[in-house]
């Protein structure tokens, strides 16, 4: 079991996505325990601040480091993860590696960033979810528990469908198709192979992964069965 805990201003967020599918599995089947925390409720006065304007002047607010402090008091031996732009972008192989704690912190950023000396003295690790500006790290924080989740054991019904999906041996998984309406006498060589010999037919789109992989290949159009075959259509 996964002892997970974000720190949100906007608890809120998180109420719709966490209770539907493998998050929701997770929970009820006890792999996983998820506990939201409210900064706003360690803001300072009576309106519970919790930013004030950047050092040195600019644009927007930046999350302050007191209260940010308070409210990971009692997670302090737990792993502890800053969604931020400016952290590593987040890949499977991280997925993998946070899946395994024992305990979770997620820190969700928000508006211009939170103050380095709170970084420097409490986070672990920074993520970022991929070089675009939301408004904080609250759908980060649902993808990285989401992902983390599935990962879980008993939490998806065929474990196997981990073994040989998108990005494991650097790979796209390759390209599915429904069984309705198709031709038999056009599905011949489909149906002669499986799904790992398959792997790595995705047309690449993704030159990063070429990069890291280079058994990534291109479709070969007379090897594959179009679309339009399929359906019936072609």
């Amino acid at each position: 079991m996964i002892d997970v805990a974000v720190i949100t201003l906007f608890p809120g967020f998180f109420a719709g996505p966490t209770g539907v599918g493998v998050i929701a599995k997770a929970i009820q089947t006890g792999a996983m325990d998820l506990s939201l925390i409210n900064l706003r409720e360690y803001g300072v006065g009576v309106h519970r601040q919790v930013d004030d304007a950047p050092f040195g002047g600019g644009a927007g607010m930046v999350l302050m480091p007191g209260p940010l402090a308070d409210s990971i008091e009692s997670r302090l031996d737990s792993h502890k993860v800053l969604l931020t732009p400016a952290g590593r972008p987040l890949h499977q192989t991280t997925l993998d590696r946070l899946a395994g704690c024992e305990t979770l912190t997620l820190v969700c950023g928000r508006y211009e960033g939170v103050d380095e000396r709170f970084v420097e003295e409490f986070i672990d690790e920074e993520v970022s979810l991929g070089d675009f500006v939301l408004a904080g790290g609250e759908a980060a924080a649902l993808a990285v528990i989401e992902g983390v989740a599935r990962l879980l054991p008993g939490v998806l019904g065929n474990p196997r469908s981990l073994e040989n999906e998108s990005f494991r041996d650097g790979l796209l998984e390759e390209p599915q198709y429904t069984r309705s309406r198709v031709d038999p006498c056009r599905t011949s060589w489909y149906r002669g192979t499986t799904a790992g010999s398959r792997r790595g037919e995705r047309p690449n789109e993704r030159v990063e992964l070429e990069s890291g992989a280079p058994t990534c290949s291109n479709r070969v159009g007379s090897s594959r069965f179009s679309l339009e075959s399929a359906l019936g259509t072609g």
